[in-house]
């Protein structure tokens, strides 16, 4: 009967590869496979005094990894200061509780040419990845957000809308198979923290990402044209984004079979999709989540040059308090216009934004801070089959609707401290309630 251990044994590799099915709904990444060999960074020279250089000692202990074919590699408590590190495949980069990693703020560490710069954690067509524990990445990135807060003011001084210096990421995931992260804290980061690319079965799990309000653009995770992602129990709170779904790179997409949960979300810009839209997204649900504190909740977010198809798109069980805008759709990403203002219908293109097949329901607002929201496609492309039901909203202003077709509110109640709770524009078309 000692065969029964044995078997496990055997067995363990090719479960721990299987799709996770347990409170996934319809959205089951597979897991990376990590073979079963620790190294520890200590061991490669690395130095945890918050002083000392461990670029080096990371570069040596990825290479052993590599070299013997993948393995856990484990950061014990301490702080390690260090620049970029690249990562290999079937690797299980662990930081153990009390660890943390402090990125370098030598720009020129990252700098690939001019304001082009690598990330500060990189995996590039790598397979099974995982990284885990209780640690800190802490990317140090506040001498980015003085110089990119100075650019930004000075541009919207010239009546531009925005504008970006370069800064890197910190940490991108490009083009790789099987990467889950559970457990650690991204903080600081100089722009977006942790943003899968070209992906496919993404698990991101129990995180935590911590940046100041002020801090710009900083978003929390950034999945962008990946397959089967998995955002689960993670606590984000930013200077931008919480979550955003970015389809902006050519030749690939669209972002497909994405699940969003259990999460909470504090500072930030909500739960998004785009502003790049253009590969498309479909078949994504958030569920369960709370938001307090944010700019916005639900936001959807292009504009023409930017769009593509979004569609099959669904917010459900969502609790809302001292939120800006409960819901955001909108291909007005800048240069809204003014309530009763007609725009110019432009040729329909492929980069136009285009919503359709959405669904919110089971959201509960309240002490909303600037109005209950908006819901504005284009002239030429209307957003179409947008279903609200079951949705309260407590805010100053009112939900603005407009450029729609077929937008139905079912057991929809917005109580709007002045004036009209539902302000609907005549290129409303086919409302049901």
């Amino acid at each position: 009967m000692k065969v029964y251990p044995l078997l496990a044994a055997l067995l363990a590799p090719l479960l721990s590869a299987l799709p996770l099915r347990a409170d996934a709904g319809d959205v089951a990444p597979a897991q990376p496979v990590i073979p079963a060999r620790s190294f520890s960074v200590a061991d490669f020279g690395a130095v945890a005094d918050g002083r000392t250089p461990n670029t080096a000692a990371f570069r040596r202990a990825v290479a052993a990894v590599a070299l013997a074919g993948g393995g856990r590699l484990t950061v014990p408590a301490g702080a390690y200061f260090t620049g970029p590190i690249d990562l290999c495949s079937g690797i299980d980069l662990h930081l153990d509780a009390g660890a943390r990693l402090l990125f370098s703020q030598d720009f020129d560490a990252y700098r690939l040419k001019g304001n082009t710069y690598r990330p500060l954690v990189l995996a590039r067509g790598c397979h099974d990845i995982l990284i885990s524990g209780a640690g800190v990445f802490d990317g140090q990135g506040q001498p980015w957000w003085v110089i990119e807060r100075r650019v930004k003011t000075a541009a919207r001084a010239r009546g531009l809308p925005d504008a970006e210096i370069g800064r890197p990421r910190m940490m991108i995931m490009d083009g790789c198979q099987r990467v889950r992260i559970e457990g650690v804290t991204l903080a600081n980061s100089p722009m977006f923290h942790l943003v899968p690319t070209r992906c496919e079965d993404v698990t991101i799990d129990g995180i935590k990402v911590l940046a100041p309000a002020n801090s710009p653009n900083t978003d929390g995770i950034d999945p962008t044209v990946c397959r089967r992602v998995l955002i689960t129990h993670c606590t984000v709170d930013t200077g931008d984004d919480c979550v955003a779904i970015k389809a902006g790179a050519k030749g690939f997409g669209p972002d497909e079979d994405i699940l969003v949960t259990d999460c909470t979300f504090l500072h930030g810009h909500g739960c998004s999709i785009g502003s790049d839209t253009d590969a498309g997204v479909r078949r994504m649900t958030v569920r369960r989540c709370t938001f307090d504190g944010t700019e916005a909740g639900v936001r959807l977010k292009s504009r023409r040059g930017r769009g593509g198809l979004v569609e099959d798109i669904t917010y459900e069980d969502l609790t809302m308090r001292n939120v800006g805008q409960a819901i955001v759709i909108t291909s007005y990403y800048y240069g809204l216009p003014k309530p009763g203002m007609h725009d110019e219908a432009k040729p329909v293109a492929g980069n136009t934004p285009r919503w359709r097949h959405i669904v919110i329901r089971n959201l509960t607002a309240t002490e909303g801070t600037r109005d209950a929201g908006l819901i504005m496609g284009l002239p030429e492309m209307p957003a179409e089959d947008i279903t609200l039901e079951n949705v309260r909203i407590a805010a100053p202003k009112g939900l603005r609707i407009g450029y729609t077709r077929g937008i139905a509110l079912r057991k929809v109640s917005v109580a709007a401290d002045r004036g009209e709770p539902l302000l609907l524009e005549d290129t409303v078309e086919g409302l049901t309630r």
